[in-house]
């Protein structure tokens, strides 16, 4: 009495090959698309951050540099720049250190 199952090894081998293809295709082609979406969009928020924090700053400049009245004249036009370049690393450096903040959470779990 033969098994319904009883297929030759040719045929076996062959379904094999199709399942682990179709395996590694799910499991690693759609979660790199999804990946690549994620990241895409994690760039464009970065950019237009960034760029937010520029005209920011340019816009602190300005109001430093015009709205300080005879406060930063002469010797002392260079006020402005240095305000600006310390509040530009200040947060660099508040952004650098919450980098790592969400990765440390999720290992923590």
């Amino acid at each position: 009495m033969a098994d319904r199952n009883d297929k030759s090894l040719p045929t076996l081998v062959t379904e094999l090959w199709e399942l682990t293809v179709t395996y590694l295709k799910q499991e690693t082609i759609v979660p790199i698309k999804n990946l690549g979406r994620f990241v895409a969009w994690g760039v464009g928020g970065a950019l237009l951050l960034a760029f937010s924090f520029l005209l920011l700053l340019l816009g602190g400049l300005r109001a430093l540099q015009t709205e300080t009245g005879d406060t930063f004249e002469s010797t002392w036009s260079f006020v402005p720049y240095v305000i600006v370049l310390v509040v530009a690393g200040v947060i660099a450096v508040i952004s650098a250190t919450r980098i790592g903040k969400g990765s440390a959470k999720k290992e923590a779990r």
